[in-house]
């Protein structure tokens, strides 16, 4: 299995004013693949940022928001902290437009994640779509009684496959919670599972989902570990997952994996983040 080089995660941090594209730092996807027998056929990671910022030809400070979509196809994913460190960056630096820090914002991951990534920026004051909080969609399978969980270790083999008959259904949790495999920082996320095949124990589910409390890996790493036991173990005809972790130094980010149709599939943001 290929291991982790060393990232600017759990270093001590200099923060940069001036644009520097060498801050990116690209992390091989092999790393979270290795040992996972299903993989998705399509899906994406959604990247929100908050906290963007720079300067105008005038060099009057301005705001703006926007998303970074990363296909899951790419061999590469960023390393978030040196992607919030290269948008730092941007601060002190002088720009003509919006359209110019997008173009070179997208020109920038693409090169470094060897892939074509999409890029959109918005002005603070505008109201994209993707930015009005909304609630998943599906049934709530958090549980607060009637479950007595007693290990937190990861524990695929609490997902059991059952006769029953076959459905199609949207399932939702709010209490999902991994760790950061280098920092062990908690991250935490609300996560969306639509499928089609024998129903799933919802109890079994949710005892699974709360496993992975203490398991360590990147967000996409999580999500793709998740498709991959509920796709092994319950032999499911197709299979979604999304999650929506929350916001960390400016960014929340939103891996989705599906067998459906992409273009049905909508990443939106939830409430918390």
């Amino acid at each position: 299995m290929e291991k982790l080089q060393p990232t600017l995660l759990g270093q001590a941090t200099t923060y940069y004013d001036e644009y520097c594209p060498g801050l990116l730092e690209p992390i091989s996807r092999t790393l979270g693949r290795a040992g996972l027998k299903y993989f998705a056929p399509q899906g994406y990671d959604l990247w929100r940022i908050y906290e963007l910022t720079f300067l105008n030809k005038l060099n009057i400070p301005c705001g703006a928001m926007g998303t970074i979509c990363v296909p899951a196809s790419s061999a590469f994913i960023v390393e978030s902290k040196s992607l919030k460190l290269y948008l730092g960056s941007f601060t002190q630096t002088k720009f003509s437009s919006l359209d110019e820090v997008e173009q070179l914002i997208t020109h920038d991951l693409s090169k470094v994640l060897e892939c074509e990534v999409k890029v959109k920026l918005y002005d603070v004051d505008s109201t994209p779509p993707c930015f009005v909080p909304q609630t998943l969609a599906g049934k709530l399978i958090d549980l607060t009684s009637g479950v007595t969980l007693t290990n937190f270790a990861y524990h695929p083999e609490l997902l059991t496959k059952h006769d029953g008959p076959r459905v199609e259904e949207v399932l939702r949790s709010n209490l999902l919670r991994t760790l950061c495999p280098v920092t062990g920082q908690p991250d935490h996320a609300s996560i969306q599972i639509h499928y089609q095949g024998v129903q799933v124990n919802h109890q079994e589910l949710f005892a699974y989902l709360m496993s992975l409390r203490l398991h360590r890996g990147f967000h996409e790493q999580c999500v793709e570990l998740i498709y991959n036991d509920l796709k092994s173990r319950l032999k499911l005809d197709k299979l979604e997952v999304l999650a929506c972790f929350t916001r960390r130094g400016g960014i929340d980010i939103n891996p989705l994996r599906t067998d459906f149709d992409l273009d049905d599939c909508a990443v939106i943001r939830t409430l918390r983040q």
